[in-house]
């Protein structure tokens, strides 16, 4: 007990990094957004654009089926605390809306043809998320005690399991609230998609 006191007292840089990051982290791919419109494409050929197409849906997917269990709590930008989610994809890892979104800018990049940020923007948003998913957890157990410590031996961080755990999960929300609730990503990715292909026509 004297070491999570101090955890709490003393969280150290990252997760200080991560609360910040948590907050203004709806802003934080602007940098790329930027990038994959201005910087020229690479001369590849078009399965690569196919590629990047299908990454960027199959992250969204991912997010959508995840704040079909999580609901709109995953929209907060405060530290309000929603229930420890244990199902569906929460079933087997942590943190699967990091996920869907670290595909999507890959996608992105890929549908940009601009290859060789594709490891620029995992290293970034792989800080980004890491960050944030360390100040998460700092709050949580220090809020949820062992309960919450129960939750991180049973489901991985990042990596999924092969196996799903089992544990308390939040109401299964409707497909019509999950969609409102991703209404501005789904947004987001129709607009991104329509500029890639404008931005792609005008350096034809």
């Amino acid at each position: 007990m004297p070491e999570v006191q101090q955890q709490q007292q003393d969280p150290g840089w990252l997760p200080r990094i991560g609360g910040w990051l948590f907050r203004w982290r709806t802003s934080m791919p602007l940098p790329i957004i930027a990038a994959l419109l201005l910087l020229p494409a690479t001369p590849v050929s078009w399965p690569f654009v196919l590629v990047g197409v299908g990454l960027v849906a199959a992250g969204e997917l991912l997010r959508l089926w995840a704040v079909r269990h999580i609901g709109v709590i995953s929209r907060t930008r405060s530290d309000r605390l929603g229930p420890l989610v244990a199902a569906g994809p929460f079933a087997r890892v942590r943190n699967p809306l990091y996920l869907g979104n670290i595909a999507l800018w890959v996608g992105f990049a890929l549908t940009a043809r601009v290859l060789w940020f594709v490891p620029v923007v995992l290293a970034f948003l792989g800080f980004v998320y890491h960050a944030i998913v360390r100040w998460e957890e700092t709050l949580l157990e220090a809020r949820r005690g062992d309960e919450y410590r129960d939750y991180l031996r049973r489901i991985p961080r990042w990596r999924p399991a092969l196996t799903m755990s089992s544990g308390t999960s939040a109401t299964l929300f409707s497909w019509r609230d999950t969609l409102f609730s991703e209404r501005g990503t789904l947004i987001a990715i129709v607009v991104g998609l329509a500029l890639l292909y404008v931005k792609s026509w005008l350096n034809a």
